[in-house]
């Protein structure tokens, strides 16, 4: 998805023109994440861009993206640019800790 978002559009509350717009972003990526899986793919990744145009957006978290949409919507904003891309993601393994050494007795100090 790359779009450019109105958010005061003659004749609607701008209110709900946000929702509309929330909406139409989490529906979305819901969207996105119900697709088959490829082979060797574990999750769908995003990769997102939020900002007030095209030449100024800023690479920004999916989890980040509603909550910059209500910062900006709260300073008065009237557009802002999202772009969403899908891709694969692979999980990767922790890492191999090395056996687990007991810990050292303290030393006998021969009071009973």
């Amino acid at each position: 998805m790359r779009k450019t978002f109105q958010l005061q559009i003659e004749g609607k509350h701008p209110d709900r023109v946000l929702d509309a717009t929330k909406h139409e972003i989490r529906k979305y990526l819901k969207r996105e994440r119900s697709r088959p899986l490829p082979k060797g793919v574990d999750y769908w990744d995003f990769a997102c861009q939020f900002g007030p145009s095209k030449e100024t957006a800023t690479p920004i978290g999916v989890g980040a993206i509603i909550a910059a949409v209500d910062a900006l919507a709260k300073e008065g904003g009237t557009h802002f640019y999202l772009e969403i891309l899908a891709g694969h993601g692979q999980r990767q393994a922790p890492p191999v800790r090395g056996p687990v050494e007991p810990p050292i007795a303290a030393p006998y100090l021969g009071k009973d």
